[in-house]
């Protein structure tokens, strides 16, 4: 691959027209191989041939994490087993793994798709990409790694943990971009300070971050502390891995979705009914190209919304602002991660290392928000009490402030932890 695509500068009416095209083949592809989808398509009186144009999507049933999980491991691959040459699945913490498959020409689809993010990111052939995402049956270090080598880039493939290696291959190979999670981006750069470092000096000027919601805020300390660009990459294992949306380095204004291979909607989540760009709600994705084990309207759980293109045709989509099964209940306010994540990067005296506990004091849900102190404060009692006062009035719960030291939260080595719910079930 070698710079911009065509289709991603295409109009909208060329876009439109293969997305019509492409979507129409996969849903005939799924109704015809995978018998989940013929039950549930018979079931609701639909059938491929009714799609004429893209709106007509919506009268096609969800899918949702449940459903790959009642056909485990191989019940929703549309192509014989031996034409799947790799199988990817989540961790199964919740229950039984969902299980992806991929045939040969679907892995080179998703080796584009993450070449086209990297270049989106401003990474070039001949860039070295140290990859710290985690590598194994999660989506995230392999999709990473064969993206940047079809851009012609030099892969690290570190995976994540072990910290102070990760320091000492960047300052030794001297890598150009860095693909990790937000979070554990954080705790490289601890790891730097602690051995008495500058981030900023290493050779890190791109990176290109995912796998869990972040803020601008967050952006903003990972940008200062390293002195680079930080560009969200979006994507998720049901739906092909990273690299289903990507911000562009120029504008950094939301990631552009690949539209040419995945369709977005925006849905009420309550009643499933599509809402307009511009309106925030549940994002859904339908495969157009996968051949192993298409997706029909597969509900992500995130809440965002659709806009216009800007650097590239593709709509963009806004930051996550949070998952429907994040969402905290306090005392019966909607509360998510992120907004409680914005206000504590807003205040320098705090570092942006966090986790929410949830606990049951007779019937009323009590939340604390430990958050750590940078090196160098002292006395914060002050600024407990101004981060209780901004979470109460600009999110409408009362909240414990638990400043904790520095270093005494837990660092992930991948997706960040942030809710620990001690109510009893």
């Amino acid at each position: 691959m070698a710079g911009l695509h065509a289709i991603e500068t295409a109009s909208r009416d060329e876009i439109a027209a293969l997305q019509l095209e492409r979507l129409k083949w996969s849903l005939a592809h799924a109704y015809k191989n995978i018998p989940h989808y013929k039950k549930t398509f018979d079931a609701n009186g639909v059938h491929p041939d009714d799609l004429n144009d893209l709106s007509d999507l919506r009268v096609f049933p969800f899918t949702a994490k449940d459903d790959l999980r009642a056909n485990y491991p191989f019940g929703l691959f549309a192509v014989p087993r031996d034409q799947v040459v790799r199988v990817h699945a989540s961790s199964g913490t919740t229950g039984k793994p969902t299980v992806v498959g991929y045939t040969r020409k679907d892995i080179d689809v998703w080796a584009d798709m993450v070449a086209r993010s990297i270049h989106a990111s401003g990474g070039r052939s001949g860039d070295m990409v140290h990859v710290a995402y985690g590598y194994g049956l999660f989506t995230g270090g392999l999709g990473a790694h064969y993206g940047a080598e079809k851009l012609g880039c030099t892969v690290i493939p570190v995976s994540g943990g072990a910290t102070e290696r990760q320091v000492q291959l960047i300052q030794d190979f001297k890598p150009d971009i860095i693909m990790v999670t937000p979070s554990y981006l954080l705790a490289i750069a601890d790891e730097f300070e602690r051995q008495g470092l500058d981030p900023c000096q290493s050779s890190l000027r791109i990176g290109i971050h995912g796998a869990e919601p972040w803020t601008n805020e967050m952006r903003r300390e990972i940008e200062s502390r390293f002195d680079m660009d930080a560009v969200d990459i979006y994507g998720l294992s049901e739906v092909i891995g990273p690299g289903v949306a990507n911000e562009c380095i120029e504008t950094k204004d939301g990631p552009h979705i690949w539209e040419d291979h995945f369709y977005p909607e925006i849905i009420d989540p309550g009643t499933g009914e599509v809402l307009p760009d511009g309106a925030e709600g549940e994002l859904v994705f339908t495969t157009l190209t996968k051949e192993a084990m298409p997706v029909i309207r597969y509900r992500t759980r995130d809440l965002t919304r659709l806009k216009p293109g800007t650097a590239r045709t593709m709509r963009r989509m806004d930051r996550i602002r949070g998952r429907t099964d994040d969402m905290m209940i306090i005392r019966g306010v909607n509360v998510f991660p992120s907004q409680i994540e914005e206000l504590i990067c807003k205040d320098p005296r705090l570092a942006p290392h966090y986790c929410l506990e949830i606990r049951r004091e007779g019937a009323l849900d009590e939340l604390t928000v430990v958050v750590e102190r940078r090196a160098g404060e002292a006395d914060l009692t002050a600024c407990a009490a101004g981060l209780g006062r901004d979470i109460k009035s600009l999110i409408g719960v009362s909240a414990k402030i638990d400043i904790a030291e520095p270093l005494a939260i837990e660092r992930s080595q991948g997706k960040a932890k942030r809710v620990f719910d001690f109510r009893k079930k």
